[in-house]
């Protein structure tokens, strides 16, 4: 191994990642011979296969495996050590991976945007997923920072919390519930519902609030996006339980009523979490104390504001 060098290791793991020689080749902007000789001379370093063909596709040796993860620890200590350079010098340059579930894209983006202005020499990957991808993507240790609802019990993580998030019962204004006070959960009893995707955070919540107060809904639509959602309670369809997030900056939200509904809102957090154990870069500590400072400045509330909306155009009171 000796004999390796980096630009091996970089197409290996590049080739390892796609599972095919074109499109490392593509990411790498080399040709696929290339890519096929460096294989071969890093394979005869090791003195074992890296890969084996099966059909059209590409699948890790044992040997194939473990230089994979060693690999990606070299290039996470490269960055690590880069980033700690850049630091000495006086500056933050890197690059910084973050997860976050479906409803947190409603503020995370704008605390990105101002720490990037604040930061210009940093790269940010941000995925946008729910809960069960997310997971899959810490088991994996695929990002710096994750932005959860609630972090796994079942996995080693570090969390901190740093917002409030109330779940809360929404309506088209005209719903004949909208306006009303103090209204019993078992007034949800067979309501057309529009819930979130299995797997989902906010699923979760409202299922076991339901179980625990005997309630039952007629599930008339299951949708992964809180957008089509808002604009299925603004055609009728049905009420939902969202973030309250989910309604800040919404210029259609004179259409919406938030619900007086017992044992509403659901009160959550949001968490910021890292894999325990694991040494965060100068960038994703960086932002990390970023996230919990601007986090404070974040305006949650906006639930008079439709109220107010849907008694005065429904008159309700």
């Amino acid at each position: 191994m000796i004999q390796a060098t980096l630009h091996q290791l970089k197409v290996f793991e590049a080739t390892a990642r796609h599972g095919s020689f074109t499109r490392a080749a593509e990411e790498l902007f080399i040709t696929q011979p290339t890519v096929s000789s460096q294989i071969k001379q890093l394979s005869k370093a090791v003195g074992l296969p890296l890969f084996e063909q099966i059909g059209k596709r590409l699948f890790l040796t044992n040997a194939g495996q473990e230089l994979l993860e060693t690999c990606q620890d070299i290039f996470s200590r490269l960055d690590h050590f880069e980033m700690k350079v850049a630091d000495f010098k006086g500056t933050k340059q890197g690059s910084l991976k973050i997860a976050v579930i479906t409803t947190a894209k409603y503020f995370i983006p704008r605390i990105l945007g101002s720490f990037c202005q604040q930061y210009p020499g940093i790269d940010v990957s941000l995925k946008v997923t729910n809960h069960q991808q997310i997971q899959g993507r810490m088991q994996e240790n695929k990002d710096d920072l994750y932005i959860v609802s609630k972090p796994p019990e079942e996995l080693d993580l570090t969390s901190q919390p740093f917002l409030d998030n109330p779940l809360v019962v929404i309506a088209h204004r005209d719903h004949p519930l909208a306006g009303l006070k103090q209204i019993p959960i078992k007034q949800l009893n067979n309501e057309a519902f529009i819930m979130r995707e299995k797997g989902s955070g906010t699923r979760q919540a409202v299922q076991t609030l339901f179980n625990e107060n005997n309630v039952n809904v007629h599930v008339r639509l299951e949708l992964g996006s809180n957008e089509a959602i808002k604009q299925a309670i603004a055609g009728g369809m049905g009420i939902s339980v969202l973030s309250e997030h989910t309604l800040n900056s919404d210029s259609k939200q004179s259409e919406l009523s938030i619900l007086d509904i017992e044992h509403f809102p659901i009160k959550r957090r949001w968490y910021v979490a890292y894999l325990g154990g694991k040494q965060l870069s100068v960038i994703a500590q960086t932002f990390l104390e970023y996230l919990l400072e601007e986090s404070k400045k974040i305006p949650i509330s906006c639930t008079n504001s439709i109220k107010k909306n849907a008694i005065i155009q429904g008159n309700k009171i």
